[in-house]
């Protein structure tokens, strides 16, 4: 897949670009109903010998319009974006650096500029993809701005349990610990990718050592708890308990959560390597115990718990 970085204005020569079918949109966390958008512009590209293409945009609208106090989180960051839309075999990416500028376009100039002005010669949106200043452009309009020079398709929401898969609808599951619900929405386990880091090793001295997590890309992160997940180091995939929270048997001043997992045979060093979380099921909420023993027999129960719920042993 070729990624394409483009500003305001670009400076493209139409002529040098291959035919697309494109599927516009944000796509954070390239759901099902993401998959359903893109896959019709793909269907659609090999119907008609075009390359198929994804646009979207970076950063999020809401953080350049003011439209959000805080940072923006993320299903998926961009990195792990890319790779997901690259994955699902598309040809080509146009990543549109959205600025102040960008967004004070006309419908018909973004049209113009960033659909006939990129070969584009098919699109394909959801019904509520909105373009141009203030949004103004929907897919009711898009017709008149096309000008006849592409084709256009809408498609239709995708629905489980006669509610629309959103993102939003995601990310409130897992802000919430449902990651066993967000799975089913997004197609895949939820992951999140950050860095082994050192922590205060309290696991290590009560049998249970535990590897640090930090995240630094701006993902939506499980509620508090504790969680059956895997976990990737150096292209392995492990079994493992993650805690998440401020680890209130110690009584330490922690204003920040901490993601600490305990992986299944796994004892190596890897402090500053990267690790992938796969979120699967929350297992319960996190809680204070009276002593250290107590706490360590609970992890063992989660322990088994995890191991119950992948079908593998405890041991």
């Amino acid at each position: 897949m070729e990624v394409i970085r483009l500003g305001y204005p670009h400076y493209k020569d139409k002529n040098k670009l291959p035919a697309t079918a494109a599927a516009l949109g944000y796509f954070d966390g390239v759901h099902l109903g993401h998959q359903k958008v893109i896959g019709n512009a793909m269907e659609i590209a090999r119907e008609k010998g075009l390359e198929s293409a994804v646009m979207t945009f970076y950063p999020h609208p809401k953080a350049v319009l003011g439209q959000v106090k805080q940072e923006v989180k993320h299903i998926t960051p961009l990195p792990e974006k890319i790779s997901l839309i690259e994955q699902l075999g598309v040809d080509y990416l146009f990543i549109i650096d959205f600025s102040t500028q960008f967004a004070s376009l006309t419908p018909q100039e973004f049209v113009d500029q960033y659909i006939i002005g990129l070969n584009i010669v098919h699109v394909s949106a959801g019904f509520d993809y909105t373009y141009g200043r203030m949004g103004k452009g929907t897919m009711e309009t898009l017709p008149f701005h096309s000008r006849g020079m592409f084709s256009y398709a809408t498609v239709e929401k995708l629905a489980k349990d006669e509610e629309k898969v959103s993102s939003t609808k995601i990310r409130g599951l897992i802000s919430n610990g449902l990651t066993d619900e967000a799975k089913g929405l997004l197609g895949r386990p939820y992951t999140t990718a950050g860095i082994v880091a050192h922590g205060d090793k309290r696991g290590r001295t009560i049998g249970f050592p535990t590897a640090n997590i930090e995240f630094n890309d701006p993902y939506v992160l499980p509620s508090p708890g504790v969680y059956a997940v895997r976990v990737r180091i150096r292209g392995t995939w492990y079994y493992g308990v993650c805690n998440v929270g401020y680890r209130p048997t110690f009584e330490i001043d922690q204003p920040k959560r901490s993601f600490e997992v305990h992986i299944f045979h796994f004892n190596d060093e890897i402090y500053g390597e990267q690790a992938t979380i796969e979120w699967h099921k929350r297992l319960r909420e996190e809680k204070k115990f009276l002593g250290i023993e107590e706490l360590v027999a609970q992890i063992s129960l989660d322990k088994q718990r995890t191991a119950a719920y992948f079908g593998i042993s405890g041991d």
